[in-house]
């Protein structure tokens, strides 16, 4: 799987009692090598990103009544038993029905020392084809989040909001960032790195509680065309496929209107691209965090890791736009060119990774603009 750490020294796991920032890829290998997280195969090429492990579906699959969390003193296995209407084998490959529940167990199980939590998010392109998808762990009482010292399984829940998906075992939705202390930076310290490397490319950057990140309805970046919104009734899309389908057949242009406003209809979903370009230094992480729910009936962004040297030049990027990920919940929402949908969270690196988004590592979205997902051909 990796070297074994005699072989090479730099995979000892080690963290000092008061380190604060998010594991790099060469600690996650270490964590592996020995035995705080338990991959049932070995490690696949690219599985191990920058700052983050990618998750792979096990080969069995159950359909459920409904999302659940175990809670304290609880198994997920247990609910299951409880509120499965059917299992079915994902070894040659399954179809995933939109707005029907999945539980998953992962490949990955862990055994987390007490100084590690672990926090799961969807995938860029599982987010990019409405695919909700979230991490559950025995006893917990939040999605994604596995807190520090966990000994047991990891299993996803699936549920396909848009396109009916095929997935198989070792199919990877999911992806999950480990991390020691505080990595958080304060309002200082965000300040002090905009101030050196420029985190997004406009001036008077509004920084409060992250960077924020806005909404281009111009379509001025994109030749007058502002994003897509998906169509229903389509086919299958395969979800380890890449360029596979035509972007006509599951997908509608959406143009800008002369007003710069957006109706966004309850239950459609939407692709969007933000206005500012952002990059995230080889140092950092980041996240996307939802702005303020007291502004509008939508969510944005159900993937929010961005990886250390997004949009980084140093790494092949000028600044990238963050693509936005919108669905309208219960009524009809106008969006307005430049309104703040959400912030980038910066988080310290315990060390920079060995590679950064864009070098070695396959990044589909360096340099990215408006951009569907790995699936869809360009």
């Amino acid at each position: 799987m990796h070297s074994a750490p005699d072989e090479d020294p730099r995979l000892t796991f080690t963290v000092a009692a008061d380190a604060n920032g998010i594991l790099p890829d060469r600690m996650i290998a270490a964590m592996a090598e020995e035995g705080l997280i338990l991959p049932t195969y070995d490690f696949v090429e690219s599985q191990i990103q920058p700052a983050s492990l990618d998750l792979r579906l096990g080969d069995i699959a159950y359909r459920v009544r409904a999302s659940f969390l175990p809670g304290p003193g609880a198994t997920v296995a247990e609910r299951i038993d409880e509120l499965k209407l059917h299992e079915f084998s994902l070894a040659d490959g399954a179809v995933l029905e939109t707005n029907c529940v999945y539980i998953v167990p992962l490949l990955e199980s862990l055994a987390l020392p007490p100084e590690i939590v672990a926090a799961a998010n969807p995938k860029s392109s599982t987010g990019r084809l409405d695919v909700f998808t979230r991490v559950i762990a025995d006893g917990t009482r939040r999605f994604d989040m596995i807190g520090a010292g966990y000994h047991g399984p990891l299993y996803a829940e699936i549920s396909p909001k848009t396109f009916p998906v095929l997935v198989r075992e070792g199919s990877r939705l999911s992806q999950v960032r480990f991390r020691t202390g505080d990595a958080i930076l304060n309002a200082d310290e965000l300040d002090a790195l905009h101030a050196s490397e420029r985190l997004v490319d406009i001036d008077h950057a509004d920084l409060s509680g992250g960077v924020a990140v806005s909404v281009d309805l111009s379509g001025e970046k994109a030749s007058g065309f502002v994003g897509y919104r998906a169509k229903r009734h389509t086919g299958v899309v395969d979800v380890d496929r890449r360029a596979g389908y035509a972007v006509e057949d599951f997908w509608e242009p959406i143009s800008a209107r002369p007003d710069g406003s957006l109706i966004l209809d309850p239950g459609e979903f939407y692709i969007l691209a933000s206005k500012e370009a952002v990059q995230v230094p080889p140092d950092y992480a980041a996240e996307m965090v939802p702005f303020d729910p007291l502004v509008g009936e939508f969510r944005v962004h159900y993937a929010g890791f961005f990886d250390p040297g997004f949009g980084y030049a140093g790494a092949g990027g000028l600044g990238s736009r963050a693509v936005l990920e919108v669905r309208s919940r219960e009524v009809p929402f106008i969006l307005e060119h430049g309104q703040i949908v959400g912030r980038l969270v910066y988080e310290k690196m315990l060390a920079r990774p060995d590679a950064v988004y864009g070098q070695r590592i396959g990044s589909n979205y360096q340099a990215q603009g408006l951009k569907l997902s790995k699936h869809f051909r360009v």
